[in-house]
């Protein structure tokens, strides 16, 4: 292993965890062990900034830099004051700080973070007799802070902000599937990334701009304006320009057919949007079509988080016994996945999904289940 190497943590959302820790292996990650809602790994700094250009399924990518014990908050503070920071970044650099505790000597997580904030400003104005300034909203360099009992573990965020902003979605319809989660239940569910793929309920678009950046091999960020790596002071732009370069170089060809369709004009209009801003006009058809009334070729994939609020207009019971009905009757010889938060209406699909998958979508427990949909496909009996 090479000395360079230092140890990472990619964070993920609940249920996707074994997803991210293959896709770290495949890139070439060393020591990869699963942890909850996160996985830790090796890597070397090009390989951090490899990480952040493809993972398809993690949240953010953090650098530890300093594990310690402190047992209260002025021990805190001058640990905390023992660090460099100004050899990490610049002066005129803005940053933020945020702290997780699980801990009975630090209780409050935001106090926690102010001690940190303070004590990287009071750093640099030991140093200069200046501070840099805080920006919550949109800082140059973001700090985190972990405390598990008293042993306290700072790191830098490597990403800049959550890696689910990929920089191609510019309008979203109501409640939009979250690209990292989009990704996940496409690598999930063991899609041939050869065959048809269409999205029925296609709303902003996100689940097939994910699928085309799969099926293409397509570093997933690429779009992204800046990492939080670039503000480092020891960023290496030659080195990060050849990495997006040999990650491009790794494109590979894709000849089915990615096609979304929606009921709602209005979802076909931002769909179509975003779809442009991702490069993906060419790749990905989008269409005003009713998924209750038209029939789909044989042997399509098919993957979709039906839709709520605004967009259902009727009663969900018959909507979930509709879009049953509809699997019958149009989609055979298909596998469908289908992804809800509403379980308990599940069940009037009234066919037996082959495999089911429990994730979370942010705070909300959500059902994966495929079905496949063969001629003559029974409905179970309730």
């Amino acid at each position: 292993m090479s000395k360079d190497n230092f140890y990472m943590l990619a964070k993920t959302m609940n249920g996707l965890e074994e997803v991210l820790a293959n896709e770290l292996k495949i890139l070439g990650a060393q020591n990869v062990k699963i942890l909850n809602r996160a996985v830790s790994f090796k890597g070397d700094k090009g390989f951090m900034y490899k990480a952040n250009l493809n993972l398809r399924t993690a949240l953010r990518i953090l650098k530890p830099i300093k594990h310690f014990q402190a047992h209260n908050e002025n021990e805190l503070y001058s640990k905390l004051c023992e660090i460099d920071w100004y050899k990490i970044f610049k002066l005129k650099n803005t940053f933020s700080t945020q702290a997780t505790t699980h801990s009975d000597s630090f209780k409050h997580s935001k106090y926690t973070s102010l001690i940190m904030k303070d004590a990287i400003a009071d750093t640099f104005r030991k140093k200069y007799n200046k501070r840099p300034n805080v920006d919550v909203q949109n800082a140059d360099v973001n700090i985190d802070l972990h405390i598990s009992k008293n042993t306290c573990t700072v790191s830098l965020d490597s990403s800049g902000g959550s890696l689910h902003k990929r920089g191609y979605r510019i309008e979203t319809v109501s409640a939009p599937i979250n690209e990292v989660l989009a990704a996940g239940l496409i690598l999930l569910s063991g899609w041939d990334k050869k065959s048809d793929f269409y999205d029925p309920m296609c709303g902003s678009g996100t689940i097939l701009i994910e699928a085309a950046l799969i099926a293409q091999n397509i570093p997933v960020n690429i779009f992204r304006k800046k990492f939080g790596f670039e503000k480092w002071n020891d960023f290496d732009k030659n080195l990060l320009e050849k990495i997006k370069e040999s990650s491009l170089n790794k494109e590979i060809d894709y000849y089915g057919k990615i096609h979304g369709s929606d009921s709602l004009r209005k979802a076909i209009r931002i769909s179509r949007k975003n779809v442009n801003n991702a490069l993906m006009h060419g790749k990905i058809k989008i269409s005003d079509e009713d998924f209750f009334k038209n029939p789909i070729d044989p042997q399509t994939f098919v993957l979709f988080n039906p839709p709520y609020g605004e967009r259902l207009s009727i009663n969900k019971n018959n909507f979930y016994e509709e879009i049953g009905s509809t699997l019958k009757h149009h989609y055979r010889d298909c596998i469908v996945w289908i992804i809800s938060s509403d379980i308990e209406n599940m069940k009037y699909i009234g066919l037996k999904p082959s495999k089911r998958i429990n994730i979370k979508n942010g705070n909300l427990e959500c059902s994966f289940r495929k079905f496949e949909i063969y001629k003559g496909s029974k409905k179970k009996k309730n």
